[in-house]
């Protein structure tokens, strides 16, 4: 019996000088963000919401954002990184021997590893699917455009009006980006506090479904 508990002891000292770092966890809540992120952009395709963002293959939609998408943008930002957080605060693994603020700590921290993991992953993934697309399109409209009729041959001087268009349409593009650019930066800062947040929240219960060594057990180990 004594034993037992000794090596009971040698197995906390050794857990607790593991890493403080659980990638398992955090690659599982990363995968697990980013899979909703896609099941939630094919939803919102589904309703006709074309997502614009600063990856490839989406400057064709700057023309067509609204709030709305940028709304819709940040909430699949936040959703994920609450999925992601949680998840890897459930699952990492648990240590002996520390301070509830040192436990709380780096259940915030893995949520906050989770969201950068999924972040790097989703945008490697968007250039690596998009980039094709992409090199599509520019040589379709390169196509369109040496096919299309030449109006400054004929008349290569621009008009005040056509000065003017021009110029509107490139302000408006400019604050579209701007727009762009506003909703993508508060969607990482809120999701990464979402993330860290459903961590501890996942930490938390974590150690709430622990169960409790019965009175047997307690009188075997002090033999």
């Amino acid at each position: 019996m004594q034993s037992d508990l000794s090596s009971s002891i040698e197995v906390a000292d050794a857990l607790e000088t593991q890493s403080a770092v659980s990638w398992g966890a955090i690659v599982a809540g990363s995968v697990a963000a980013v899979a909703l992120s896609l099941v939630l952009m094919a939803l919102a395709a589904g309703f006709g919401l074309n997502l614009a963002g600063p990856w490839p293959g989406s400057l064709g939609l700057i023309d067509t954002f609204t709030p709305i998408l940028g709304a819709w943008m940040i909430a699949i930002q936040v959703l994920s990184a609450a999925l992601g957080g949680y998840l890897a605060g459930r699952l990492r693994t648990r240590w002996t021997k520390l301070h509830g603020h040192e436990v709380h700590f780096r259940d915030t921290a893995h949520g906050l590893l989770v969201w950068a993991t999924s972040t790097v992953a989703g945008v490697v993934i968007a250039t690596t699917v998009l980039a094709p697309a992409t090199q599509l399109a520019r040589l379709d409209l390169a196509r369109v455009v040496a096919e299309a009729p030449a109006p400054l041959a004929s008349n290569p001087v621009l008009t005040s009006d056509d000065t003017a268009t021009l110029q509107l349409r490139l302000e408006r593009h400019q604050h579209l980006v701007a727009q762009i650019s506003f909703f993508t930066s508060m969607g990482l800062i809120l999701s990464a506090f979402i993330a860290s947040v459903a961590a501890a929240i996942g930490g938390l219960r974590r150690e709430e479904m622990r169960v409790a060594p019965s009175a047997h057990d307690v009188r075997r180990a002090s033999i």
